[in-house]
């Protein structure tokens, strides 16, 4: 069986409590045997591929540029797509789930995207309270559980 994949998103610039959830679900989603998908570059981003890393996990960015060395320095694949914003469509069409964390307009559309491809998100301290019906969760731990259940479930 393929270790399921789990998109984090959120903002490319956030806030130290952000990069804090972000690096546990990072830690989390490794340790709990799933690959980490995001966007490669800074913020929520970065600190959930670092979180990852530090559990000695896999984590895989798809860039919006054409330079894979523009990935944040703990991304193990670096995926340039070249296709700008557009991106955030492979990102969640690639994930079994996806947890957002914080955000503004890129990681609302990754959360529309995902539900119009029926990709199960969740939110954890998202931005988007109460205007985007989705699950929430106050712990990066509730987030991660819930996230593996749905990834793992769509496998089947």
């Amino acid at each position: 069986m393929r270790a399921p994949l789990v998109a984090v998103v959120g903002g490319g610039k956030c806030s130290g409590a952000e990069a804090a959830w972000a690096a546990a679900v990072g830690r989390l989603v490794a340790e709990g045997g799933a690959v980490l998908v995001c966007g490669g570059l800074g913020g929520v981003m970065e600190a959930a591929a670092r979180g990852a890393k530090q559990a000695g996990g896999l984590t895989i960015g798809i860039l919006p540029g054409s330079d894979p060395e523009a990935a944040n320095p703990h991304i193990d694949v670096a995926i340039a797509t070249g296709m700008g914003e557009m991106r955030n469509a492979l990102i969640v069409r690639a994930a079994g789930a996806v947890i957002a964390i914080g955000g503004g307009w890129g990681t609302l559309s990754e959360i529309a995207l995902a539900r119009r491809i029926e990709t199960p998100v969740v939110g954890l301290h998202d931005a988007f309270v109460p205007t985007v019906a989705i699950p929430r969760v106050e712990q990066p731990e509730q987030a991660v559980q819930w996230a593996l259940e749905q990834a793992r479930r769509r496998e089947v």
